[in-house]
């Protein structure tokens, strides 16, 4: 594996595992792993065999700590920000447009693109050790796109999305259960049988009941959403962007200017 990092891919009779392998890094995504797991969700989107798909961070310590920060270092306009937001949005429609059921085992941080990729999982099932957080606010000064609002606005509420943005802090692994962003919690060490067990529940499960609820569900939440470029490329456009990677990159704490 290079500095890069890689999204293997396992199959198991009907399951697939999905891990995001970077460890040294939290399992934060690189354009390659971001590609990577793309391709892996363009293969099971024809793939009749799999009946279960879990996706898990390497190491422990991480689900996935967001994209790496020091690629954002290209950007050199607003139209940047908005090619990635797209790019990202293509990937995370192929995941969540997948016809089996997808389980998200997070242990450690899942934090901005990770909490987007876990997201748009089925089920988040969570050890007790887990993080959830979208710190932008507090760290890089960009945006997320309408989709992911959109998203975060059905799963856990207008209010709730705002104060997890603005407060840009970390939500425990209870304050995620009670807020929808997990689905389960167990303790530390045991995630890996009740992933196992809830695998083999819903390989006995009727595939097509749980492709209908989820395909359903996803053009109900996704429909008639308006436009957001103008946004998206006001603010990674800025200055505020600009310095709030270059606060990241070198370790401070970024000087805010509005512009």
């Amino acid at each position: 594996m290079s500095d890069e990092g890689e999204v293997r891919f396992e199959r198991h009779g009907a399951r697939v595992t999905l891990t995001f392998d970077r460890p040294d890094a939290r399992n934060a995504m690189t354009w390659k792993m971001y590609d990577e797991l793309e391709a892996h969700c363009e293969s099971l989107a024809d793939d009749p065999e799999a009946r279960v798909v879990v996706l898990r961070g390497e190491g422990g310590k991480a689900f996935i700590a967001g994209t790496d920060i020091g690629q954002f270092k290209e950007f050199e306009s607003g139209e940047d920000g908005i090619d990635y937001e797209r790019r990202i949005e293509r990937i995370v429609q192929k995941l969540e447009a997948l016809p089996m059921p997808t389980i998200a085992a997070v242990e450690g941080y899942a934090v901005g693109g990770g909490l987007t990729i876990s997201a748009v999982c089925d089920l988040r099932v969570c050890s007790s050790t887990a993080k959830f957080g979208l710190p932008i606010a507090r760290t890089l000064g960009n945006c997320v796109s309408i989709e992911n609002i959109s998203r975060l606005v059905w799963m856990i509420g207008p209010t709730a999305t705002k104060a997890l943005i603005y407060r840009a802090d970390f939500v425990d692994a209870e304050r995620a259960l009670a807020l929808g962003l997990a689905t389960e919690v167990v303790p530390e060490g045991a995630l890996g049988a009740r992933v196992d067990t809830l695998c083999e529940q819903l390989e006995r499960h009727a595939p097509l009941t749980m492709a209908a609820t989820k395909e359903l569900t996803r053009r109900l939440m996704l429909e008639q959403l308006p436009e957001d470029e103008d946004i998206i490329r006001q603010v990674y456009g800025s200055d505020d962007f600009k310095e709030g990677t270059a606060a990241f990159v070198e370790k401070r704490q970024a000087n805010w200017q509005n512009r």
